[in-house]
């Protein structure tokens, strides 16, 4: 089935190029323009804004928790009937240390409140928590996409093989364009996304 969209694309192989270029372009503008500094960080309004700064040029539903139930593989996620107050607990969840941090991730990714681009949203949105409360980031770059779809998978049940590994990968490196730019990749490699760089689209728009 082909996401509704407002670029009137009508083949999956070419909305899924016309996403990538889109929200790559956007990804990096976010970071450049800083107004990812100024979300309030851990809060579900803080992952709207991002996923609608990312999307918002290429589906009506950017930014909006989605009202459809949705499933990966044999992994239901949160029916929409919950997801309201599902999303305000989360939002309410402790992040004063990594575990807490991890651990509210793992819940916002259940959560999964967008109809799409849940994953890439909720990396930038899980950064900025780190980044705000223990001044680090993750190195996406040196996470295994293996690695971490098997942990993410478990994490429900068992978190801890998720906090190992992305304990491994964090830097200090916060303002590092590099380091946000091999993120951004890494982050959609982890969904099939590996058409562009998002280093192609340094000095388009700013």
């Amino acid at each position: 089935m082909i996401l509704e969209n407002r670029l009137g694309i009508t083949d999956s192989v070419e909305l899924a190029r016309a996403e990538e270029k889109i929200s790559k372009s956007q990804a990096l503008e976010l970071f450049e323009s800083g107004f990812l500094d100024t979300l309030s960080a851990g809060s579900f309004m803080a992952l709207a804004q991002i996923h609608l700064f990312l999307f918002g040029e290429i589906y009506n539903f950017a930014g909006k928790i989605r009202s459809v139930n949705i499933a990966k593989g044999n992994f239901r996620f949160a029916p929409v009937m919950y997801l309201e107050v599902a999303l305000k607990n989360i939002e309410a969840m402790p992040q004063s240390n990594y575990d807490a941090i991890i651990e509210k991730y793992v819940e916002m990714n259940i959560a999964h409140p967008f109809r799409e681009g849940n994953g890439r949203s909720t990396r930038i949105w899980l950064d900025l928590i780190l980044k705000r409360e223990l001044g680090q980031v993750v190195d996406w770059s040196c996470v295994d996409k293996e690695n971490y779809l098997l942990a993410m998978e478990r994490s429900p049940i068992k978190d801890i093989e998720i906090k190992f590994l992305l304990k491994q990968a964090l830097t200090d490196r916060i303002n590092d364009r590099e380091i946000y730019m091999k993120g951004i990749d890494a982050s959609y490699h982890y969904e099939g996304y590996t058409l562009y760089k998002t280093e192609d689209f340094l000095g388009e728009k700013f």
